[in-house]
């Protein structure tokens, strides 16, 4: 009887194949023992899985992550101790080209990276009279070169209809006077000295000023400015024109220049030149916007040298130099010799008394 009352219980648990850590035993007096399973034993999940179930998004998710081909240090190692037949022929194991070597060179369109046809001054000018010989050849040769400053002049009138030579002579002057000034402290005046000075022009101006000082002053005119010469030039195109206008400056000037200790460079703040200098203005006529700005400096070269730079140094510190053991022995050799030489009282005489 009794074990018949267990049959259904054993039928139960044979079906459903629990395990009795995952089930619990109800025993109730008087009745079958049933075997129930256990509905709330498994662990609970705090963590959500990082899974997305949305497979609308999965190619884009995909392409997300990509494979990354991190360098090989211990090729890099190895190729640093390698001569230059080893590393070419490990490129051409590995199919790799040699690396070429590029060589080109900025371009500025606002701007040409020459002056061309620059005016040659005749010599001693500024020097010579009017009424010298040398004077009068300088007056001819002028004449000469006259000619094609006249086309180029009519050229630049094509583009610029208000362009005259005395206005622009003074223009250049004044030009020229604010942008010294400006030069003073060229690092906070930048943007200012762009829209008078060209590309090319600025780092020449503005080379080995950094960590010094610089003081100039216009005090005024010797000669009044004027146009010696006048060109055009295309660059790539006729239609792309630019034209330069040399412009003949006398004046007389102060500059000085102090090193980064405050010492005298160059110069003199109290001490007045006469300098004449011929500058090049140059304009792109092509551009709408285009403006005449500082573009060189022509230099003769019949000009005398410039005055030297005085350089501050720091004073090196130099070991102190000891004898040598065989200067020292040679020394007290010569003592030892004046020590044994008899005193006879007499001088020696002099070699051709």
């Amino acid at each position: 009887m009794a074990a018949s009352m267990f049959r259904p219980a054993a039928s139960f648990l044979s079906k459903f194949q629990f395990s009795l850590r995952s089930t619990n035993r109800l025993i109730v007096p008087g009745q079958t023992v049933v075997v129930v399973p256990a509905l709330v034993q498994q662990q609970q999940i705090r963590e959500k899985h990082n899974r997305k179930l949305n497979i609308k998004w999965r190619r884009e998710r995909r392409a997300k992550v990509f494979k990354m081909n991190l360098p090989n240090t211990d090729d890099q190692r190895k190729q640093r101790n390698m001569s230059m037949e080893e590393q070419r022929s490990e490129m051409k194991k590995k199919g790799i080209l040699p690396p070429r070597t590029f060589q080109e060179r900025p371009i500025n369109i606002s701007c040409s990276n020459e002056i061309n046809k620059p005016y040659a001054p005749p010599e001693g000018d500024g020097r010579q009279s009017l009424i010298s010989v040398p004077g009068v050849k300088q007056r001819y040769t002028q004449v000469e070169k006259k000619g094609k400053s006249i086309l180029a002049i009519r050229k630049i009138k094509q583009y610029d209809d208000d362009f005259n030579s005395r206005d622009f002579a003074e223009f250049a002057q004044e030009s020229f006077r604010k942008v010294h000034e400006l030069l003073q402290d060229y690092k906070n005046n930048e943007f200012e000295l762009h829209d008078l000075v060209t590309e090319k022009a600025y780092p020449e101006m503005t080379e080995k000023l950094d960590l010094k000082t610089m003081r100039w002053k216009f005090i005024d005119t010797v000669e009044p400015p004027r146009v010696v010469q006048a060109n055009t030039q295309d660059v790539m195109s006729k239609e792309n024109l630019f034209a330069q206008v040399t412009v003949r400056l006398h004046t007389r000037q102060t500059l000085a220049i102090y090193d980064r200790f405050g010492r005298l460079m160059f110069g003199s703040e109290s001490a007045v030149r006469d300098v004449l200098e011929y500058v090049v203005f140059e304009k792109h006529l092509s551009d709408e916007y285009g403006v005449w700005r500082i573009h060189g400096k022509i230099i003769p070269e019949w000009m005398p040298p410039r005055d030297n730079v005085r350089n501050t140094f720091r004073k090196p510190q130099l070991p102190e130099i000891l004898p040598d053991d065989d200067e020292e022995a040679a020394v007290k050799e010569a003592d030892v010799v004046v020590k044994d030489v008899p005193d006879s009282g007499t001088t020696p005489a002099l070699a051709g008394a």
